[in-house]
């Protein structure tokens, strides 16, 4: 009986291996009030994420203007500011988000050429 264990045991691995599970990913964008910038950066993170992340993504939007203290403790310097949390490693983004690729880029989804 081991034998037919150890066997099923192998197969959900080599499974796992073949079809790992996809990753979610933790986001969280800092922006200063309602200025076009922030509300274009906003509007091009749900894009993205909707399009590559649909149904495995966090997004968190955070106002600088309404949570100044959050700026410090993230050590923000400019706004738009997009951070990956998860999955490691961190990764930081500043812009509007308007160039698809480099937020690819900055999220590991698409690799440089």
């Amino acid at each position: 009986m081991p034998n037919r264990q150890m066997q099923v045991s192998t197969q959900v691995f080599e499974q796992f291996l073949a079809n790992p599970p996809e990753k979610h990913y933790v986001l969280r964008l800092y922006v200063t009030g309602a200025t076009s910038q922030s509300l274009r950066a906003i509007a091009n993170v749900k894009k993205i994420c909707e399009e590559y992340l649909k149904g495995r993504y966090e997004l968190e939007v955070v106002d600088l203007y309404q949570q100044p203290q959050l700026a410090q403790g993230e050590q923000i310097i400019a706004a738009p500011t997009l951070i990956k949390k998860l999955p490691l490693p961190l990764r930081r983004i500043i812009g509007d988000m308007s160039t698809t690729e480099r937020v690819l880029v900055g999220l590991d989804l698409h690799k440089k050429t």
